[in-house]
């Protein structure tokens, strides 16, 4: 059997590290790992048996983009699976945020994974298959206060990952996006900057910053099993991939409540919504 390459982002930490770590690990895969600094991804050197491949990338920095993409393929031949798994949070109200830190998000969480997935589709689009597994979050699914623009990049990454799946489902290309709720990565804590709230009005929700930050590392979420399954997805059930996979009883549970809701919040303005159209005009 032939193996199946994987390129994965921010392998150095998280989700992507346990990623790393399993793929490493299988016999019919070549692992492409990514991580910003040197010796970050040391950890890899016991599984080596030339099928992976260290690359230094930074997803903000185009030419470590190009790079990173033609690394995979002079080494392997191509690239089956491209995992965005790079990106960070943001902590802060609306009104409050530093936009700098928040632009730079976008930057990561966004615009990387958009040149990423931009230099990896001719390769896909000329083997005609390949699978694109995109990072979301529940907060792409679901609102909660202090993190608007985390959300913002979120709901971003749903929306682009959505059109390019129509755009390439013809092709043998699959997209699935990834949704967990609470794991315990560095997300709540050394990955996400924070701004606490300094208006009176907004006090209340400098608890909420708190215990996400002092609860990292204790989420329910299990990232070694949120890898296995990841991973048993894309290998063994490709041909009913899922396009959107939530990870976790929370993330789960607020999806399916917050569209039931919506559902049937449609469904309640239907009339009013209907009543928008212009009539169509009889002649006869």
């Amino acid at each position: 059997m032939m193996s199946k390459t994987w390129l994965v982002t921010g392998t150095h930490t998280g989700f992507g590290k346990q990623l790393a770590i399993q793929l490493a690990q299988h016999d019919d895969i070549n692992l492409v790992a990514t991580s910003r600094k040197a010796g970050q991804l040391d950890y890899l050197d016991q599984y080596d048996h030339g099928q992976i491949a260290k690359v230094i990338l930074d997803v903000t920095k185009h030419d470590q983009v190009v790079a990173a993409v033609r690394s995979a393929t002079e080494r392997f031949g191509g690239i089956d699976v491209l995992v965005n798994n790079a990106g960070l949070g943001y902590f802060g109200t609306f009104e409050e945020s530093n936009l700098e830190d928040v632009k730079y998000m976008f930057d990561v969480n966004v615009w990387g994974l958009v040149d990423m997935t931009r230099e990896t589709l001719p390769i896909m689009r000329k083997q005609k298959s390949g699978v694109i597994v995109n990072f979301s979050s529940i907060g792409g699914l679901y609102s909660f206060p202090t993190l608007s623009f985390y959300h913002g990049t979120k709901y971003a990454v749903e929306g682009i990952t959505g059109s390019i799946e129509e755009e390439v489902k013809d092709l043998g290309i699959k997209t699935m996006l990834v949704e967990p709720s609470g794991f315990r990565t560095d997300w709540a804590g050394r990955s996400s900057h924070k701004t606490m709230p300094t208006h009176d009005d907004y006090e209340q929700f400098t608890k909420f910053i708190d215990d996400m930050a002092n609860g990292a590392h204790h989420e329910p979420g299990d990232p070694v099993m949120a890898a296995e399954i990841i991973i048993d997805q894309v290998t063994n059930h490709s041909d009913q991939l899922p396009t959107h996979l939530p990870l976790g009883k929370i993330s789960s549970d607020l999806a399916t409540d917050k569209y039931t809701k919506l559902l049937q919040q449609f469904k309640d303005e239907r009339e009013l919504s209907l009543s928008a159209d212009r009539p169509e005009r009889n002649d006869n």
